[in-house]
């Protein structure tokens, strides 16, 4: 492939990255993608023909593409969902447009520069559109690609320029001269490049103070209200959610963390219509501030060993809500203020970005004997949550007695109700009961249903015998990725629950009367399709973790961990220390006779074998190192590593010079490479010594017949006796 070959795939390839960011982000549908490659293809094809579109009809056509764009933006000729995803939507058709022009054009060296820099726009946006895994994979290759096309543009660039200065006046000449390029030079070149970089970058991004929320434009992804997460849920709406199989959040547990019944709480609703729950005195929210150690205290702890850490990356959302196991004791991260509702609901002032935070959660409750002989009276805070509606299907009061007839306690009618909808129902995604009182209709004519209503039967039961209780709408844990260490929460994974209230210790304790088919969620799998998404999700949580939230609470834990991380080598390294110190001034005390002279002895003979065993070790390693950097197969591995054949550099007279002042011959000061070579009077060494001559001087390198023959004259040469001057 010549230079200009390789220089224009590389361009159109680097044109073609910036392309695929947008696509893998889903800025583009299937059409308008087949139009820009169709149009890349043709423009390739057109390359230095005549048909190519002038200089001055491309930069009409550039202009007269902005107001066009104004102009169908203002008769909505672009249709999209939100403001965020409009202005991305039209900015990335008009660059690809913009492109598209480009690329028909006839290209000057600053139309090469306008294409890279819109294929980097074209990255830029979809930055801020995107956070898949595939977007990370089209970014580092669009690096790779970009850093190699600006090196050949570069060389192309100075190799026109020293054309033009050659050649005499009024004979200016517009090709690029030949030039030659190793193709393993350029990749190695571009990745020590990126490398240097990214060693410099990467302290600085850890490094910088972060403001405001996390990525580019993190509300353009924002997942839709079909959470289930609103001040009015109705009966059916978890049914249609349980097939969506998009990402709501990703959870990490730290430490030894039980990872049974995880449920993440979001919203506890108290009041049922017959269709709907709601909230009473939802805007009766308590601020809680950050305090001094930038935690914000929700809770008191009654327990520190079932205290749990969380670390949770939130996708947005359209809801306030931030998730956690129950029962969130405190929050860390970048929240000034949060606000708890009485239903112990925690929410804060939501931007429409993706959050990252760390919540600390006591899980203890107390033991099931405590709470069979609580028969505390409730006071009037809680008598809401024993809330029913006026026109309740009177056969909901008469099954919840025969269901808790042989219960005395509170706890023991819970256990029964849950058991009995646990066993007696079946679970389906179906969308059964209906009418004016669907919860009766779940109970007495379709006996199937989704988590919603399994926990609205439970609560209204126990309502009608007087034990209160309110729905708890979140998720259940999701899959568990073990690459990651995450537990992948999804839209599928919604669920609903119920909290019964036990008054002498003030507390909500769970239960959940969903069947267990349908409380286990929707796992994908086991299979080679599903381990790859598992990677890819490990992947993009890393994208995700360290990159798109990584914010000054990220920071902290980074720089917690390398502080720690020090600490414990520090640690390690002093108790080392101290060790080997003990032992030398317990060695040192035999030798001096304190355990006699026996002891002595045989302690200044380990000492020896130890001084005697350093100094061969020393000089065994000091050989190894000449011999290697001496040896064929070493220079050849560092050649193959560095992208070119050894033959190929002038590298070969310096071995050649190695091993004649091995067998006796050394070439003196004042001696010319050529005069030395004819003092010899062997043919091999002046061939040798006139090859490298035209390497040297000659700016050519040598073609593999060239390489093969230079190897034999040097084995040749090694063959040769020694200089019977030396005495060798």
């Amino acid at each position: 492939m010549s230079f200009e070959v390789l220089f224009k795939f590389l361009s159109y390839l680097a044109v073609f990255c910036g392309f695929l960011a947008m696509w893998v982000s889903g800025t583009f549908g299937l059409l308008g993608s087949a139009v820009f490659v169709a149009v890349m293809i043709t423009a390739w094809n057109l390359e230095d023909t005549r048909w190519q579109v002038s200089e001055r009809l491309g930069t009409v056509l550039v202009i007269v593409a902005l107001p066009a764009f104004y102009l169908a933006w203002r008769f909505g000729f672009f249709g999209f969902s939100g403001s965020g995803a409009m202005v991305a939507g039209i900015l990335g058709r008009l660059i690809l447009s913009l492109t598209a022009i480009k690329l028909l054009q006839r290209k000057s060296d600053r139309d090469w520069i306008f294409l890279y820099l819109m294929a980097f726009f074209e990255v830029l946006l979809a930055a801020g559109m995107s956070i898949s895994a595939l977007y990370l994979l089209a970014f580092v290759v669009f690096v790779f690609v970009m850093v190699c096309t600006i090196i050949l543009f570069e060389i192309r660039k100075t190799g026109r320029s020293i054309s033009t200065m050659i050649v005499p006046e009024g004979r200016l000449q517009s090709r690029v001269p030949p030039q030659t390029l190793p193709a393993s030079r350029l990749p190695v070149t571009a990745s020590l490049l990126i490398i240097c970089i990214i060693l410099f970058a990467l302290p600085i991004f850890f490094l910088l103070p972060r403001v405001g929320g996390a990525g580019l434009a993190g509300n353009q992804g924002r997942i839709s209200t079909m959470t289930g997460f609103s001040d009015v849920v109705r009966l059916g709406g978890i049914g249609d959610i349980l097939q969506n199989d998009q990402i709501v959040m990703r959870v990490r547990l730290e430490g030894n963390a039980d990872s049974r019944e995880l449920k993440w709480r979001g919203l506890a609703l108290d009041t049922f219509d017959n269709r709907s729950w709601s909230r009473t005195r939802a805007a009766a929210k308590e601020p809680r501030f950050r305090g001094d150690r930038d935690i914000i205290l929700l809770d008191y702890a009654a327990s520190r060993q079932e205290l749990t850490i969380q670390t949770v990356y939130l996708e947005p959302l359209d809801s306030p809500v931030l998730f956690a196991l129950p029962r969130a004791v405190g929050v860390q991260g970048n929240f000034q203020v949060l606000f708890k509702d009485r239903h112990d609901s925690v929410s804060f002032n939501r931007v429409g970005e993706r959050v990252s935070y760390k919540v600390l959660s006591d899980r203890s409750l107390p033991p099931s004997s405590r709470l069979r002989s609580d028969s505390s009276d409730y006071d009037g805070d809680i008598y809401n949550n024993l809330q029913l509606p006026e026109d309740l299907d009177p056969r909901i009061s008469e099954l919840a007695g025969s269901v808790t007839a042989d219960s005395r306690n509170r706890y023991d009618a819970a256990a029964a109700v849950e058991s009995y909808l646990q066993n007696s129902f079946g679970y389906t995604l179906e969308q059964k009961a209906s009418g004016s009182q669907p919860l009766a209709d779940f109970l007495f004519n379709v006996r199937e249903g989704h988590c919603e209503y399994f926990a609205t039967a439970m609560a209204i039961m126990l309502r009608t015998q007087g034990v209160a209780t309110r729905v708890v709408n979140g998720f259940s844990q999701g899959e568990y990725n073990e690459t990651a260490d995450v537990w992948v929460v999804r839209q599928r994974n919604a669920h609903s629950w119920v909290e019964v209230y036990f008054p002498r210790d003030d507390v909500w304790v769970p239960f959940d009367p969903t069947p267990f088919s349908g409380q286990a969620a929707g796992d994908r799998g086991t299979g080679f399709t599903a381990q790859m998404g598992k990677y890819l999700e490990a992947l993009e949580t890393f994208w995700i973790q360290y990159f798109v939230a990584f914010d000054n609470q990220e920071q902290r834990s980074l720089f917690t961990s390398f502080r720690r991380g020090f600490s414990d080598y520090q640690s390690k390294t002093s108790s080392w220390m101290n060790q080997m110190s003990d032992r030398a001034a317990e060695w040192w005390s035999e030798v001096r006779g304190d355990k006699g002279l026996n002891a002595s002895l045989a302690a200044s003979g380990i000492g020896v074998l130890y001084v005697v065993t350093s100094i061969v070790c020393a000089l065994l390693l000091y050989w190894l190192i000449r011999l290697a950097a001496r040896s064929r197969f070493w220079s050849r591995i560092t050649s193959r590593i560095l992208g070119r054949r050894e033959a190929a550099i002038v590298e070969f007279y310096e071995r050649m010079i190695r091993v004649l002042a091995d067998k006796g011959y050394v070439r003196k000061e004042h001696e010319t490479p050529l005069e030395f070579a004819s003092a010899l009077g062997m043919s091999e060494v002046v061939s040798l010594t006139e090859r490298y001559n035209r390497v040297r001087f000659g700016d050519r390198g040598l073609s593999g017949p060239e390489a093969e023959e230079v190897e034999s004259w040097l084995k040749q040469i090694d063959s040769q006796p020694a200089n019977p001057g030396t005495g060798q």
